[in-house]
């Protein structure tokens, strides 16, 4: 089995995610970091022999890679992408694929251009569940799905800042704006509305983003999603799902960290598990890909993930104008 010498732009605390997840697959080195904080990219490195980096272009010029992955804010993803994307490393980029429909534009045109492997993390996207769906709606109308995401997370100061991250609409959000349209089609138009409530900071804590929110979705077939994201406070229960309501079927898809598939489809009870964590699996078929040099092989591609973008940003302009947004063709 050939190793895939993998390096890493970014060190927080996806990073760290992702480091866990390599260092159980045998067929992968984690062999460089890079962070602009030298401290954070040398904790990442402990215990690996990973060689640590300041700048991303210090560790492209030097290192001999397999893959790339990018776990930089999603206003940093732009650069490093598209370099190691032209260079024919194989690159895994966090979600979003980036802040900007314009940056996206341009990963997706470098991924295209080159034919050089680029996946993107949507996690759920790659849950196995997802392919139970088709056989158990075929022939039926999906009139509706409802999706939570309801529980503490890890700030950080882009996190909070809407300009810079987008805030829950984007970092959380748009996770079930992905899975939505994996499961029911392109999204057409949105709306959105924000709570002034603050569920997860005091008053006076920094930061221009909704705590909670809600959007809604119009599919493209007719069906409505609903996404409905609150931050909580440290220590408080989480609750990550979508219901699927079809002309004869109602589906409940448990998500973090249960990931089952249950209800009833025709009169027949339906219960199902994932056989493996969707990022853990999101990553192997990455690394499958990357070693076969088969972009489509990956769980969410970058148009794929730059159509999701889309979706948020509408649903930004919807969030400021109380009114419903169309979804631009990207």
């Amino acid at each position: 089995m050939d190793t895939i010498r993998v390096g890493m732009v970014g060190a927080g605390w996806i990073a760290q995610e992702h480091r866990r997840v390599l260092g159980s697959m045998a067929d992968a080195e984690f062999a460089a970091v890079c962070d602009i904080d030298p401290e954070r990219a040398g904790s990442l490195a402990v215990g690996t022999g990973a060689r640590t980096y300041s700048d991303w272009r210090d560790l492209l010029d030097h290192e001999d890679l397999g893959a790339l992955f990018v776990c930089t804010p999603p206003r940093s993803h732009r650069d490093p992408a598209v370099a190691a994307l032209n260079h024919g490393l194989p690159v895994y980029l966090e979600k979003p694929i980036a802040r900007t429909l314009e940056d996206a534009a341009a990963i997706v045109a470098a991924a295209g251009s080159t034919g050089t492997v680029c996946a993107v993390g949507y996690q759920w996207h790659a849950l196995d569940l997802l392919g139970e769906l088709p056989g158990l709606l075929a022939g039926q109308q999906v009139g509706l799905l409802v999706g939570t995401n309801i529980g503490p997370t890890q700030s950080r100061p882009w996190f909070t800042d809407m300009r810079a991250g987008g805030g829950n609409l984007l970092e959380r959000g748009s996770h079930h704006m992905d899975l939505a349209r994996a499961v029911a089609g392109d999204v057409v138009a949105v709306q959105a509305a924000g709570s002034r409530i603050r569920l997860a900071r005091s008053a006076g804590d920094a930061g221009d983003i909704d705590d909670a929110l809600t959007i809604m979705l119009e599919l493209a077939s007719g069906a409505l999603a609903t996404v409905v994201v609150a931050w909580t406070r440290p220590g408080q229960p989480g609750t990550y799902g979508l219901d699927i309501i079809a002309s004869e079927a109602t589906l409940r898809l448990a998500l973090d960290p249960d990931f089952t598939l249950s209800g009833v489809s025709r009169g027949q009870p339906v219960t199902r598990r994932a056989a493996s964590h969707p990022l853990e699996r999101s990553v192997r078929r990455f690394l499958d890909a990357a070693g076969s040099r088969d972009p489509a092989a990956v769980a969410c591609t970058p148009p794929d993930a730059a159509a999701t973008l889309a979706v948020a940003v509408a649903a930004e302009q919807a969030l400021q104008t109380s009114q419903a947004v169309p979804v631009g063709t990207f």
